[in-house]
């Protein structure tokens, strides 16, 4: 899924002539603006944006001033908009590196072609997170984002943050679930073990249980077998073996 079948680069260009493509190509424009134009329809990009457009579907580059941007194809991956889209903004610069790194070890073989997998998940999972969702509000997305940034720390005090706020806690705590559906306790819990499985995935091998565990914000071990297991039905352990056979 999401393999990266091509990367590439465009310095200072004022058109690409009409063109498809077999997979799917994200371009991240790292500079000016222009136009994609699919069947006559404009679709505006500036700076900072990633354009995202199914396979098979004709599209020019057009611009005044000129773009820079870098490009990559993605195959067997599965987002969910028909249509292309523009995804606005990049403020965290997390896509500019992930599509950096892509065109660099596409490029350069010797490198790592080995981790091109990895950037293509992770290029993937960027734009999805990125794509335009229901709006929170302020105080939901501030106390998501506190979430997102300490998670993985197991001295991270929730209820301390949530006390530091100029709200009621149990305010902030129904409206949160109100509009992500979970407490921020359980969006905490469920970005940790996500995070858990990933790792044990990932580096399986690598490593104990008690010391996954811990990177991944939990400081008593047992503790987090036990929630890994109800989440995932098997423990950490054996999650981390793969299947068996």
């Amino acid at each position: 899924m999401n393999t990266i079948v091509y990367a590439g680069r465009h310095t200072l260009t004022r058109a690409v002539s009409r063109h498809t493509h077999n997979s799917w190509e994200l371009i991240y424009c790292t500079g000016g603006s222009g136009e994609l134009l699919f069947e006559g329809r404009p679709l505006p990009y500036g700076a900072n944006d990633v354009a995202v457009i199914p396979p098979l579907a004709p599209h020019a580059n057009m611009s005044r001033e000129g773009f820079t941007n870098i490009h990559v194809n993605l195959a067997d991956a599965a987002f969910p908009d028909p249509e292309p889209i523009i995804i606005r903004g990049d403020p965290n610069g997390f896509l500019a590196d992930a599509f950096s790194a892509a065109f660099y070890y596409w490029s350069e073989p010797s490198a790592g072609h080995a981790l091109l997998p990895v950037y293509g998940q992770l290029i993937a999972a960027l734009v999805a997170a990125c794509r335009p969702g229901p709006r929170r509000s302020e105080v939901v997305q501030r106390v998501e984002d506190h979430i997102l940034h300490h998670y993985p720390d197991c001295a991270y005090d929730l209820n301390a943050y949530l006390s530091s706020l100029p709200f009621s806690t149990e305010y902030v705590k129904k409206l949160f679930k109100k509009e992500t559906g979970r407490t921020p306790l359980q969006y905490l819990t469920e970005k940790r073990l996500e995070n858990a499985a990933s790792t044990l995935a990932t580096f399986c091998g690598w490593g104990s249980v008690s010391e996954t565990a811990r990177l991944c914000g939990f400081a008593d071990p047992l503790y987090f077998s036990r929630l890994f297991k109800k989440k995932y039905g098997v423990s950490p352990r054996d999650y981390m073996a793969g299947p068996a056979g």
